[in-house]
C-alpha cells in the first residue's frame, strides 16, 4: 500500500482553507447580527425564501383589506350619522304637522309659522342629503357630480339597480371574494321625487297654508311612510357597518398571524445568534493557536 506524500505546502494550503471557511462562517453570523435577518439572499434558504415571498404577498393583501374596510366604515359612518340626524328632523316635521291638525281655523299666523319651519326643515334635509365623504356625495350612488340633489330636492345622482350592482353602486373588497356595498342612494333613503320625503314636506307646507285638514291628514300618513323608510335605511347601514367591522378584525388577525410566521422564517433568534458568534470567535482563536503549532518552522526560521 502506497501512502500519499504530505508536504509542508499541502499542510499550509489545507490549514489556510480551513481558516478561510472559519472566517466565512463568522462573517455570515456577523451579517445576520447586523441585519437582524437569517435570510439575506435566496441562497441562504431557497425553500424559506419561497415561503417568505408567499407570506409577504398575504401580508400585503391583508393590509389592503384593512384599508378598504376602514374606507368603507368611513362611508357608512357618514351615512349613519346623516340618516340619524335626518330622522330627528323628520320627527320634528311630524310634530309640527300634528300641531297644524289640532290648530283652530283662526290660526292663520300660527299656520304660516308652522309652514315656514317645515320649509326650513326641508331645506336642511336637502342639505344633509348632499353630505359628502372624501369629496363625493354619499347619497349620489357612483355619480361624479358634486351633489346628489338639486336645490329643489330633485335627485340628480345615479340610481341603484340590484341587477347591476357592480356598475350602479360603490363597494369595497374587504375579504377574499367578499365585497360590501358602502353607499346608499338618496331614493333608497329619502324616497323618489314623487312620494319621497322632500315632496311630502313640500305638500305639507302647502296644505298647512291652505288650511286643508283632509289633505294634511293624508300627508301625515305619507310622512310616516317616509320616516319608516329612513329608519329602515339606518338599520341597513348598521348591518353593513357591523359586517365590515368584522371583516376588518379578521384581516387584522390574519395580518398578525402572517407577520409572526414571516418573522419565524426571516428573523434571527438574537440570543442564539449572539451565542453562536461567541462560539465562532472562540473556535477561530483555537484554530489559529492550533495552526501555529501544526505548521513546522521552516529553514529560514532555523537560520535566524
Amino acid at each position: 500500500m502506497v501512502s500519499g506524500r504530505i508536504t509542508e505546502s499541502s499542510i499550509h494550503t489545507r490549514v489556510l482553507a480551513n481558516l478561510q471557511r472559519n472566517l466565512a462562517k463568522g462573517a455570515k453570523i456577523q451579517e445576520q447580527l447586523s441585519s437582524g435577518k437569517q435570510l439575506n439572499r435566496p441562497s441562504d434558504s431557497p425553500a424559506g425564501t419561497v415561503s417568505a415571498l408567499q407570506l409577504r404577498s398575504e401580508s400585503l393583501t391583508s393590509q389592503q383589506y384593512t384599508r378598504n374596510a376602514e374606507d368603507g366604515m368611513g362611508w357608512l359612518s357618514t351615512l349613519e350619522d346623516t340618516l340619524a340626524s335626518s330622522s330627528t328632523l323628520t320627527n320634528r316635521a311630524r310634530d309640527l304637522t300634528v300641531q297644524a291638525l289640532n290648530m283652530n281655523s283662526n290660526g292663520a299666523l300660527a299656520g304660516e309659522a308652522l309652514a315656514a319651519e317645515i320649509d326650513q326643515l326641508r331645506d336642511t334635509l336637502i342639505s344633509q342629503a348632499n353630505t359628502r365623504y372624501l369629496d363625493r356625495p354619499v347619497f349620489g350612488g357612483n355619480t361624479t357630480d358634486p351633489v346628489a340633489y338639486d336645490k329643489d330636492g330633485v335627485f340628480t345622482g345615479n340610481a341603484y339597480d340590484p341587477s347591476q350592482v357592480a356598475t350602479t353602486s360603490v363597494s369595497r373588497t374587504v375579504g377574499s371574494g367578499t365585497k360590501v356595498r358602502v353607499d346608499l342612494t338618496g331614493t333608497e333613503a329619502y324616497g323618489d321625487d314623487t312620494n319621497g320625503l322632500f315632496k311630502v314636506l313640500k305638500d305639507l307646507s302647502a296644505s298647512i297654508r291652505a288650511g286643508d285638514r283632509d289633505q294634511l291628514s293624508t300627508d301625515l300618513g305619507r310622512l310616516d311612510k317616509a320616516s319608516d323608510q329612513l329608519k329602515s335605511a339606518v338599520s341597513e347601514i348598521g348591518s353593513r357597518y357591523n359586517r365590515i367591522a368584522q371583516m376588518k378584525t379578521s384581516a387584522q388577525d390574519r395580518l398578525l398571524s402572517v407577520t409572526s410566521q414571516l418573522s419565524d422564517i426571516e428573523d434571527i433568534d438574537l440570543p442564539k445568534t449572539i451565542m453562536d458568534m461567541q462560539l465562532q470567535q472562540t473556535s477561530y482563536q483555537a484554530a489559529l493557536a492550533a495552526t501555529a503549532k501544526v505548521i513546522q518552522p521552516s529553514l529560514i526560521d532555523f537560520l535566524r
